[in-house]
């Protein structure tokens, strides 16, 4: 069994066979926008390695993010509701599109870059 550490969060594009682990779980997110900008491709979390304090049981993004807001000081970063989100079957591409759309609506704010509130 080999000693090396694994990386908190890997993220993956099947089609390019491209990948990137990352111990930030933003990064996932800004991986996402670059990848997709480039090639118009989705990817998907292989491994998300949440260590919460508590465990979040909440199905829609809004109710997410206001259970996550209990465990984070200003604002819930991205990567974060993507992992959550991701173990509920969206992609990070799905989930990026539904907090835009959720913000539109006035239920999530940004009280900084790529980390969220709920209203």
């Amino acid at each position: 069994m080999s000693t090396q550490e694994q990386a908190s969060y890997v993220a993956v594009c099947s089609e390019c066979d491209v990948d990137l682990q990352t111990d930030e779980p933003n990064e996932i997110a800004a991986f996402q926008r670059r990848h997709y900008r480039v090639t118009g491709h989705d990817v998907k979390l292989e491994r998300a390695e949440l260590n919460l304090e508590e465990e979040v049981t909440g199905s829609d993004l809004k109710g997410v993010v206001r259970q996550l807001e209990e465990q984070y000081e200003n604002g819930v970063p991205i990567g974060v509701v993507a992992a959550v989100m991701n173990e509920r079957g969206l992609t990070i591409g799905e989930t990026l599109d539904k907090i835009h759309e959720v913000r539109m609506t006035g239920g999530l704010y940004e009280p900084r870059d790529d980390y969220l509130g709920a209203f």
